[in-house]
């Protein structure tokens, strides 16, 4: 058993707790409060003057799939030869010697979904991963987790310069729309087949579809401009499946009708340039925006548009820019891990939760705080000194 004593604990569900105290051991978080005396035999930290936080939640990577270091021809991320791939998996090109992971938990990140890119309209299946270094199987927190889908610039220019399909945004859409059609017409084949006892040739593309129909898994569609956010919730409906906004570049021009959508986005990357058309509007206002109209948010880098140990910079900033510090530190934390469905696992301090605990030598969201330790399931996988 571990105890870190005497430190201010970033519950994230509740008020922050001045000289507290937390237990866990690799079965996970036994125990936080004040007054906890550890057990004798414990692994005693003394986290006088410190901070603990959960492991930090960026629900939207690419982690160990455009690797660091290596030349774009190299990247594993977009399969660009046919703009419906949805059979692919993610694990697949994992590589968990990616530099950008021990990047992560020198930032306090424990917890990713990583996700293939955006050059496809139907990109394939993304997989959440704890960050500490292992067979990529070992990481595994959920695979698949999501299905990845792409609107606006993306697909387009990929595909127009091949002049293929799509060529415009309503190209896209049709694709996505007969993407999700074939697979309706798929499953009653398929039954049919069931029922009667035939043979039937599975189909991988479908297959990976099925899920998605079934409402099992999220469509996780990058959509930056509001036209593209729009389509994304009108095919979602049409389909009645379920769906989450990644990017969300331009939600604070639509955030109402967002929140009567109820929507879960996840914002960024914010902490960039305006690098094409779509994102002449990237605002930290957008977050702002969408707290103060009650939609569901989350941070996220997009790793590596914007480099995963600068992952807490991020909800530094949004403070700046207006976002309550508790919000901004449940948006890398707890709503990053409701985004992904595993919030009864990570994203907060409580007990029997995964022990993922960082410890800060500063209030974690100050930018000149560092990690000094992180833990994952209760294991240290990362030490400063």
């Amino acid at each position: 058993m571990k105890a870190i004593v005497s430190a201010t604990i970033e519950t994230v569900t509740g008020d922050a707790i001045e000289n507290g105290t937390i237990l866990f051991d690799n079965t996970g978080i036994l125990a936080v409060g004040e007054g906890l005396v550890p057990p004798e035999g414990a692994d005693v930290i003394d986290g006088k003057g410190l901070f603990v936080s959960p492991g930090l939640v960026d629900a939207h990577t690419h982690l160990g799939v455009f690797v660091q270091g290596y030349p774009e021809s190299m990247a594993d991320g977009n399969e660009k030869t046919n703009p419906l791939t949805p059979q692919l998996r993610v694990i697949d090109a994992v590589y968990p010697h990616d530099p950008g992971f021990v990047d992560a938990l020198s930032g306090g990140v424990t917890c990713v979904q990583v996700l293939p890119g955006s050059a496809n309209v139907v990109g394939g299946q993304g997989a959440i991963l704890k960050t500490r270094v292992d067979v990529v199987d070992k990481m595994v927190v959920q695979a698949p987790s999501g299905m990845k889908a792409a609107l606006g610039e993306n697909p387009v220019r990929v595909y127009g310069e091949k002049s293929n399909t799509p060529m415009t945004r309503m190209g896209s859409a049709s694709l996505m729309r007969q993407a999700l059609n074939d697979a309706l017409n798929y499953r009653e084949k398929k039954e049919e087949a069931e029922r009667k006892g035939d043979f039937f040739e599975k189909n991988l593309g479908m297959e990976a579809l099925l899920p998605v129909i079934e409402k099992k898994m999220p469509l996780r569609v990058h959509s930056h401009r509001a036209d593209d956010i729009a389509t994304a919730i009108r095919i979602a409906e049409e389909f009645q499946i379920l769906y989450t906004i990644e990017h969300c570049t331009e939600g604070h021009l639509m955030a109402p009708y967002l929140a009567e959508k109820n929507v879960m986005a996840a914002v960024g990357p914010t902490l960039v340039g305006r690098s094409k058309l779509e994102l002449k509007n990237k605002s930290w206002e957008t977050l702002t925006a969408l707290y103060n109209a009650g939609v569901h948010f989350c941070i996220i880098t997009d790793h590596p548009v914007i480099p995963i140990d600068q992952f807490i910079v991020c909800a530094s900033l949004a403070c700046h820019a207006g976002l309550p510090r508790e919000v901004a530190l449940k948006a890398v934390t707890l709503w990053g891990a409701e985004h992904l469905g595993i919030a009864d696992k990570v994203g907060s301090l409580e007990a029997g939760k995964d022990a993922d605990i960082v410890l800060w030598d500063g209030d974690p969201l100050d930018a000149r705080s560092h990690v000094l330790k992180t833990f994952i399931d209760g294991e240290e996988a990362y030490s400063l000194s």
